[in-house]
């Protein structure tokens, strides 16, 4: 599959500028306890099933053409501030801390890695008895392909988050930041320095260094609804609009090219299972900007080891979540995560089965998450809790 870093409003890949070569996707589940479900119940979870199958299918037709757009994970759960800046907050604590590693496409090259750091707390739960705030802020880096291609971004998120009933949850987001991103032209080979076939590096490229580092501003918005019936079946829905100000790039400083506008669209769920430890966790996630679109959809299962001692808390509760997604045309992704107490710890591998498999053997990259979230959402009672993503 083809990775984009960015997409110009005239179509233009300034990674076929710089390396040549192809670039790879980067890009779930909110999880809480269930325990019995009467009739009602039932027939309700088997609605939002169908639906769910329903709306995966359209998705999959409307998403034939699979490209990446900007940096982001395949356990897109994990960081929610990169999926909707409504989300900020939305989680079943007061602060919530996440680790993020990829590396991919080390079997066909130079290898593409991403670090990210996100940070998230909820306020004035305590003074509005009908809502509160989410402020946080996220990081990453990314560095692709022997032209060391390097995206840097901040951003700080807002949000208002407001309960309409004792099911249903709105939240509306905002975020800003900047990004910086350069290219190590010294690091690509030019055609001038092939001598016979064969590549010389003392051999001068007569390339004049036209790849400028630059840094630009980056806003968007987001909106997100959540329900929830007796902690027993819960459903997220959203949408979000990435790089609202089409920020120009500048690689070249002749360019007026400008950033696409990403737009953003999820539902997962959490579903429990009668009379038992287990709950199935369904999601999907679609991505558009410009010509470029990614489809992500699958299922955790997710079973609790392990119930926190009601009275000393020596014992902690503890939950194992499996599954996989599917990246439509690009890659299967098995996923695993582990809940221990406030840590959560998920490993995920893409399988890579596009085209691309012929020279990647299937091997696209592996992906790591590390979660924090305090008080502990396991915990039996607690401080007032919000809705939660994960």
């Amino acid at each position: 599959m083809e990775r984009i870093i960015y997409q110009t409003s005239d179509n233009q890949d300034w990674n076929d500028l710089s390396v040549r070569k192809t670039f790879a996707n980067k890009t779930a589940i909110f999880q809480n306890k269930g325990n019995a479900i009467d009739k009602n119940m039932k027939d309700t979870r088997s609605s939002w099933l169908a639906w769910y199958s329903i709306i995966c299918l359209v998705f999959v037709v409307v998403s034939s053409t699979v490209q990446s757009q900007d940096v982001h994970f395949s356990q897109f759960s994990q960081t929610p501030l990169l999926v909707n800046p409504a989300l900020t907050g939305l989680f079943r604590g007061d602060n919530r801390a996440t680790l993020h590693y990829k590396n991919q496409w080390k079997s066909i090259g130079a290898p593409f890695k991403t670090y990210a750091l996100s940070y998230d707390m909820s306020i004035l739960k305590n003074k509005w008895d009908q809502g509160y705030l989410g402020v946080g802020f996220y990081a990453f880096s990314d560095k692709a392909g022997d032209s060391q291609l390097s995206t840097t971004q901040m951003n700080l998120s807002v949000s208002g988050i407001v309960a309409v009933d004792d099911a249903n949850t709105i939240s509306l987001g905002l975020q800003g930041g900047f990004a910086q991103r350069s290219i190590n032209s010294s690091a690509l080979q030019w055609g001038n320095q092939f001598d016979k076939g064969n590549f010389d590096a003392s051999l001068a490229s007569q390339e004049t260094n036209v790849f400028s580092p630059f840094t630009h501003g980056d806003f968007s918005a987001g909106l997100n609804w959540h329900y929830v019936v007796d902690k027993l079946l819960m459903t997220n829905a959203g949408i979000a609009l990435y790089h609202v100000n089409n920020p120009r790039q500048e690689f070249i400083t002749s360019s007026s090219e400008q950033l696409y506008s990403k737009i953003v669209g999820y539902i997962d769920g959490q579903i429990g299972l009668s009379n038992n430890n287990l709950s199935i966790l369904p999601s999907i996630l679609y991505l558009n900007q410009g010509p470029a679109t990614e489809l992500t959809f699958g299922a955790m299962l997710r079973y609790r080891l392990k119930e926190e001692s009601r009275y000393t808390g020596y014992i902690k509760e503890t939950a194992l979540s499996f599954g996989g997604h599917y990246r439509n045309g690009d890659s299967f992704i098995p996923s695993i995560l582990l809940e221990v107490a406030n840590y959560a710890l998920g490993i995920s591998y893409d399988i890579n089965v596009s085209k691309l498999n012929t020279v990647s053997s299937g091997r696209g990259g592996v992906e790591i998450s590390l979660r924090f979230v305090n008080p502990n959402p396991l915990r039996r009672g607690g401080s007032k809790q919000g809705p939660s993503f994960l």
